[in-house]
């Protein structure tokens, strides 16, 4: 129904964003709300997936297609509502899932929220092999290590962001700096620095 929404953030909430759009506020389920912390008043762009069920009608929304697409893929998987689908965008990157299901790696699926071996293994078995309109030009050359860029300006920009959404968050300059030297080896985006830096905090 909508294909995304743009507006500027006027809540961000544990759950969920507030885009407002002429007038009308556009509550949204996304994986990571936190991202959108520093962004307050700021234009954005959500891509959105409208979820209707004869109990439940909501708005879902994610910071690319690609996002959009795995959440879709992910629903017609059996055992897999819109909740599970995002907690699993929420603790992992497109990249990461997309090739976990294309390598048959049950041990990192099980990682997620509420994924167990049987639910890994459906993933696998109604998934594999048809991801590759999700990440077309990426899906080859998945996570090789050796082919990772340097650090660059942006990537600096991003994880400076990443902090500032951190301590949005509540995380204290002692917490986040134990974090930082192991998040500052990898060039990231914002939303997969403060991903990688809960899970680490989080333990």
């Amino acid at each position: 129904m909508f294909e995304f929404i743009k507006g500027t953030v006027h809540f961000v909430g544990p759950e969920y964003i507030v885009i407002e759009n002429n007038g009308i506020g556009f509550q949204i389920l996304t994986p990571n709300p936190f991202i959108y912390a520093g962004k307050m008043e700021t234009m954005v762009t959500v891509y959105t997936y409208h979820y209707v069920r004869e109990d439940v009608m909501a708005l879902y929304g994610f910071e690319t297609r690609e996002e959009k697409r795995l959440f879709t893929k992910l629903l017609n998987v059996s055992g897999i509502g819109p909740k599970g689908a995002l907690a699993i965008l929420a603790s992992g990157e497109v990249g990461q899932v997309v090739n976990a299901i294309e390598n048959e790696d049950e041990k990192f699926l099980i990682k997620f929220p509420g994924v167990g071996k049987k639910t890994a293994r459906q993933m696998i078995l109604d998934l594999k092999g048809k991801l590759q309109d999700i990440v077309p030009d990426f899906f080859p050359n998945l996570f090789n290590a050796d082919e990772l860029p340097l650090h660059t300006e942006a990537s600096s920009n991003a994880f400076e962001e990443a902090v500032l959404a951190l301590k949005a968050l509540g995380y204290s300059e002692r917490e986040i700096k134990k974090v930082s030297p192991e998040l500052q080896k990898e060039q990231l985006s914002t939303d997969q620095y403060i991903k990688k830096a809960l899970q680490k905090l989080l333990k």
